[in-house]
């Protein structure tokens, strides 16, 4: 089997250099959270891996600074009623949560046909995305622990606060999801909430959920971290490089790829895996499958706590405030990241200031004495699938795999996702050393909206 070894410690877009390896090959596409996680696993199982990335570094997309939550307690899928009619009530407002750019589109408007045909199934998608979740929490630490990452992990919590009755008593029905799907949270009152966290303005605060279990982190260090320590065991990370074109066949798949400032390149692979985000669905195409991921954007800013003063007021609990759909992390001592919106607007990845001012004044609202003076803005598409639950699993060619379109829940879900397609690449193509060289004891399972998955309790 061909080997695609490069002078990776040197120089990260080096071309490939092909030679004999006994152990299978796989080309995993995209080297966000997801891509890089997958590839580190498979690393682990002893495949020979090669990364293909369109960006110079990992991690510049989805993964470059999102709101930093690993949050099983974020995990109500947005397919219910009333998420439509609050999505209805948004449409005209420019600094609502939920934008929708009406402007006709085959792509948009079929997917949103998807999502509300996926209604149905709000029940049980929660409670499998809420199991997801616990499945990836031990998995997620586990890698970090093995690739010497620091990334900024704070275990504390992440608390839900919501500004009137109705609000909260919808949230306690979600709470009963949770439980179904394995997780645990605590109801506070106001006073109980602004103990918990101190810093937070709770004037207008009716109540909040407490989950300890959620915590936080800086997924950008963290799959940097991770594809540091791949390139170091041998992996393959080509960066500036784009795919041209993909030819699956019963053996496996011919890409034909170009890195920059180089000739395009033609290289067979035992196996690939599709992690490309946003760009996954045109890649599927050419696999001859449909995956339909919609790009949905989303904003944040990091405020930078310069003095003393504002590092005093920032807090440590992560937030989620549901009326507002902002979550919160603190990034270390001198970081805090705000993330909120979703805009259905195409590909367009233009950073919006009407977007980014109601996170600024949210701050200022809620953060009383912190200054939002130093703050750096970012947008970002999330890879979103129509029923909310990624797609994991194989394609229809016998050696083809996907593992994307996770949303707004990558961070949380990837490790997860990342065992469960490496159990279906194992199963199909073992290698020498598979069973023993790695912690990952998850069996194939492939998500289908429309069929129970097995509960996947955290090890």
């Amino acid at each position: 089997m061909p080997n695609h070894r490069t002078n990776n410690r040197t120089n990260e877009r080096s071309h490939p250099i092909s030679h004999r390896s006994s152990q299978p090959s796989v080309a995993v596409i995209g080297a966000g959270i997801t891509g890089m996680t997958t590839a580190f696993r498979l690393q682990q199982q002893g495949y020979d891996v090669t990364v293909i990335e369109r960006h110079r570094y990992a991690a510049m997309e989805t993964s470059f600074a999102n709101g930093g939550q690993l949050s099983a307690s974020n995990a109500e899928v947005w397919n219910s009623v009333g998420t439509m009619m609050k999505g209805l009530k948004w449409l005209f407002k420019a600094d609502a949560p939920l934008l929708l750019n009406l402007k006709p589109s085959w792509h948009k408007y079929s997917w949103l046909a998807e999502f509300i045909a996926a209604v149905p199934h709000y029940r049980q998608n929660t409670i499998k995305t809420v199991e997801l979740a616990l499945a990836a929490r031990d998995s997620l630490l586990e890698m970090g622990r093995d690739a010497g990452v620091d990334c900024n992990f704070e275990h504390r919590g992440i608390m839900h606060f919501y500004k009137s009755k109705a609000e909260f008593d919808d949230a306690s029905k979600v709470t009963g999801l949770l439980r179904e799907g394995g997780l645990e949270r605590i109801a506070l009152s106001p006073d109980e909430a602004k103990a918990k966290e101190p810093s937070l303005n709770t004037k207008d605060v009716y109540g909040a959920f407490y989950t300890d279990s959620d915590f936080t982190g800086d997924i950008h260090k963290y799959t940097n971290g991770l594809a540091a320590a791949f390139r170091l065991r041998g992996g393959t990370l080509l960066t500036d490089t784009t795919v041209t074109d993909l030819a699956p066949d019963d053996e496996g798949v011919t890409i034909d790829y170009q890195t920059a400032d180089q000739p395009p390149h033609r290289q067979h692979y035992d196996a690939i895996v599709v992690c490309a985000g946003v760009g996954s669905r045109s890649l599927a195409q050419k696999l001859g499958d449909r995956v339909n991921v919609y790009p949905v954007k989303g904003y944040s800013i990091t405020v930078n706590l310069t003095d003393e003063a504002s590092q005093a007021a920032a807090p440590w609990v992560s937030l989620l405030d549901d009326r507002a759909k902002i979550v919160t992390s603190r990034l270390g001592v001198d970081r805090y990241r705000v993330a909120g919106t979703a805009e259905f607007n195409g590909y367009n990845r233009n950073i919006r200031m009407d977007r980014i001012k109601p996170l600024i004044a949210w701050c200022e609202e809620h953060h009383l004495g912190m200054s939002t003076r130093d703050c750096v803005p970012w947008a970002g598409l999330r890879p979103m699938m129509p029923t909310m639950l990624p797609k994991v699993g194989p394609g229809r060619a016998p050696r083809v795999f996907y593992n994307t379109g996770h949303g707004h829940l990558g961070w949380t879900l990837s490790a997860a996702t990342a065992d469960m397609v490496t159990a279906h690449i194992t199963a199909a193509l073992p290698t020498d050393t598979s069973a023993t060289t790695s912690p990952m004891t998850t069996e194939p399972v492939t998500i289908d909206t429309h069929k129970t998955m097995p509960t996947m309790a955290a090890e």
